[in-house]
């Protein structure tokens, strides 16, 4: 296991060793970056010793072989891990600026990060900082603390960091994750469907495809294989992962049935839509009378999947407005699935369009797993490490 840590300029600095000494003790190689900040609170000679690998800090310290090659460092890593992060750093990896050696590595990084805030109360608690933890937190980042505690600036309160075992286990956690799905495939689908009415207007949902493509940038960022089929929507696709794009329903069915082939998991979080208008060869014309549509049944493409998914691993997506478990319950049954994530989309604060959602995880022993209301990047973790049956959090 091999570990980047980065070091933020702030006092706790001093508790990376602990850090360090922890990670070392799990078996893990530790690879240390500094900003330059942090070397006015602790020297890259004391990490090093404790690392026993070179500390680095200058981004252009071109005598230093590692330095040159931090790209390829990202490669090699299986987890980075940023303790303490200043409100600067959180901002910073926010943001996207890459203006120093930890920054830059940051943006090329695409295994699991940890990070551990650490900053004055006001800090912690002012909407900037809240907002860019909140970016990161959709993005996958897991967040460690702060603690209420006493600082150095002679106040207690919000913005102590956490204490080195619980990062250390964090990042045991992550490292843990982005190795799980190595050489296995998953297929997701995600967003909504578009059924043409005439060529210029169609029926379709509210679906965002946040939650599709949530997952697929977690299993992503676990090592798999992810082939991501996604209706019409205007997010961008989670690097690493094979976007095919559909409108339909139908063209959905046909990319699902064609990229099944080899899969070891299939998540269906797409909102296909269940019937869909013969549609018009030209633009229906305005008038006065009401006009009536007759609908046909489109594909029940999870049901296709579960009548000969074999030893494929068949998750289904249950958005219901009354019932919720009862009702997903009754799906995951009749469309022999082997687990369905159940979410209340009549809630304006979680569900369709939202960043947010809250989820029940029913399988097809009969057991339920609740993830409460949280950012969509963290529901996908629980569901990832729920389906894939790794107790990551031991």
């Amino acid at each position: 296991m091999f570990i980047a840590l980065g070091i933020g300029g702030g006092i706790a600095a001093y508790k990376a060793c602990e850090v360090v000494r922890g990670l070392d003790r799990a078996g893990a190689e530790v690879q240390v970056l500094l900003t330059r900040n942090a070397t006015n609170f602790i020297t890259p000679l004391t990490l090093q010793t404790l690392s026993r690998r070179k500390a680095l800090v200058e981004q252009f310290d071109l005598s230093t072989i590692e330095t040159i090659q931090h790209v390829e460092l990202t490669r090699r890593i299986d987890a980075l891990v940023v303790a303490p992060a200043t409100a600067n750093l959180v901002a910073k990896f926010a943001g996207g600026v890459a203006d120093d050696l930890l920054s830059t590595f940051y943006t090329a990084v695409t295994q699991p990060v940890v990070m551990a805030p650490t900053m004055n109360t006001r800090m912690w608690l002012h909407p900037a900082t809240q907002d860019n933890v909140a970016i990161l937190r959709g993005r996958g980042v897991t967040i460690v603390g702060p603690d209420a505690g006493w600082l150095a600036e002679g106040e207690s309160g919000w913005g102590r960091m956490a204490e080195p075992d619980e990062i250390v286990r964090a990042t045991l956690v992550a490292a843990h994750r982005s190795r799980q799905l190595d050489g296995r495939t998953v297929l997701i689908t995600a967003g909504p469907t578009h059924e043409p009415v005439d060529p210029v207007r169609y029926l379709g949902n509210r679906s965002s495809g946040k939650m599709g493509y949530a997952l697929a940038a977690a299993a992503r960022r676990r090592g798999a294989r992810v082939v991501l089929v996604s209706g019409p929507v205007s997010i961008a696709p989670p690097w690493g992962v094979e976007l095919e794009r559909v409108e339909t329903a139908a063209e959905m069915r046909q990319a699902v049935l064609a990229a099944r082939s080899g899969a070891d998991a299939v998540f269906m979080a797409a909102a296909v839509a269940d019937h869909a208008p013969v549609p018009a060869a030209s633009k229906i014309k305005k008038s006065d009378v009401a006009m009536t549509l007759t609908l046909e049944r489109g594909p029940d493409i999870l049901r296709e999947l579960g009548e000969s998914k074999g030893d494929t691993l068949l998750i289904g997506f249950a958005a219901e407005t009354e019932d919720l478990l009862s009702n997903a319950r009754k799906k995951l049954e009749a469309k022999n699935l082997d687990f369905i994530v159940a979410n209340d989309v009549s809630r304006p604060d979680r569900g369709m369009s939202s960043d947010h959602n809250a989820v029940t995880i029913l399988d097809r022993d009969g057991g339920a797993v609740e993830v409460p209301r949280a950012l969509k990047g963290e529901v996908a973790e629980r569901i990832l490490d729920r389906v894939f049956g790794e107790d990551t959090e031991g």
